[in-house]
């Protein structure tokens, strides 16, 4: 297969989807002649014109309250807010009304819109632009929550997004953009719904998504020259989230440690585990659950407190080797 950023992934897949569908249009701030603050868009304003490539003033509110009613008028926009920290300006659009639109009006109305934003830390962009809110959106019922870590997926997933009917956050960590792999020719889509078992493993079953899953693989790596075998399931999206594949992971292995780059505090790791605590899967349990999670914190923009507060791979080595050797083992009485 050929070889592309997960930007450019990104943009084919966008490009693909404007020129079979004439309903597809892409709206948000400098995203035509600037081509997007981390130049997804570039080159896309000179293919489709200024009606289906649109600059908008700098009101999220206005951006997406603009898709929302497009939207429902049977077009099928792709909204880009810059940040994903500022998605808080248009929590009403896409909470009260994107999400539940389709069942206040008893499914009379169905909101095809996707909105994209890139997310997470690593960019020196300080506490304001530097989040990971995915949690907030997980917990609302209507919206669709993918959460890419390939450019294969960027591209497969956004096709699945703006093709689905309901509304979709579909969230680009900022440090994958430039991040290069094998790609699929031709039309694809990944379902959402469905992880991804991105390294097989039999001793501590790795749980993660998005730009964490390379470093849990490559700490998965390191587990094993310790003769420890990791498996690392990559969720791939959080809502709907792949509940059964998370019970086979966990029966395999026996032993779990969950990592994500948001909060620890009222995370989806939290939900990961009620999962677990709720299946079959508890009783194949050999340890307690462990989450490795970003610290409880605003976003530093001092650049070494910055990675400090995220999970690292020596970190996240040091937690799967802790697990597999039983020192986080149930306390005995």
């Amino acid at each position: 297969m050929r070889e592309m950023t997960y930007a450019e992934a990104i943009r084919e897949a966008l490009s693909e989807e404007m020129r079979r569908d004439e309903s597809v249009f892409f709206i948000g701030e400098d995203i035509g002649v600037y081509g997007g603050a981390f130049g997804v868009s570039k080159g896309m304003l000179a293919e489709f014109g200024p009606k289906r490539v649109r600059d908008t003033p700098i009101s999220e509110t206005a951006i997406v309250g603009c898709g929302v009613g497009a939207a429902m008028a049977g077009l099928r926009p792709v909204v880009e807010i810059m940040f994903s920290d500022f998605v808080a300006v248009a929590m009403d659009q896409i909470v009260n009304q994107a999400a539940k639109a389709r069942f206040q009006f008893g499914g009379q109305f169905s909101v095809p819109l996707v909105i994209r934003t890139p997310s997470g830390s690593g960019t020196g962009a300080a506490e304001q632009h530097s989040q990971s809110l995915e949690a907030w959106f997980v917990h609302t019922p209507g919206i669709k929550v993918a959460v890419p870590s390939t450019p294969a997926d960027a591209k497969g997933l956004l096709i699945s997004a703006i093709r689905d009917p309901n509304p979709v956050l579909f969230l680009e960590q900022k440090l994958l953009y430039r991040t290069k792999g094998e790609v699929p020719e031709g039309d694809y889509t990944v379902p959402f719904g469905q992880a991804a078992v991105r390294r097989e493993g039999r001793d501590v079953a790795v749980i993660t998504y998005g730009r964490m899953v390379a470093r849990c693989l490559e700490a998965a790596q390191a587990a094993a020259a310790e003769g420890i075998e990791a498996e690392v399931l990559d969720l791939r999206t959080l809502a709907p989230m792949d509940r059964e594949a998370i019970i086979r992971t966990v029966k395999k292995c026996g032993r779990v440690l969950i990592v994500h780059e948001a909060c620890r505090t009222g995370g989806v790791g939290g939900e990961i585990a009620a999962t677990i605590a709720d299946s079959e899967a508890f009783f194949w349990l050999d340890a307690p659950v462990r989450r490795l999670c970003g610290e409880d914190t605003p976003i530093p923009y001092n650049r070494n407190l910055e990675d400090s507060i995220v999970p690292r791979v020596p970190g996240i080595t040091e937690e799967i080797l802790r697990l597999a050797r039983r020192e986080a083992s149930w306390p005995r009485a």
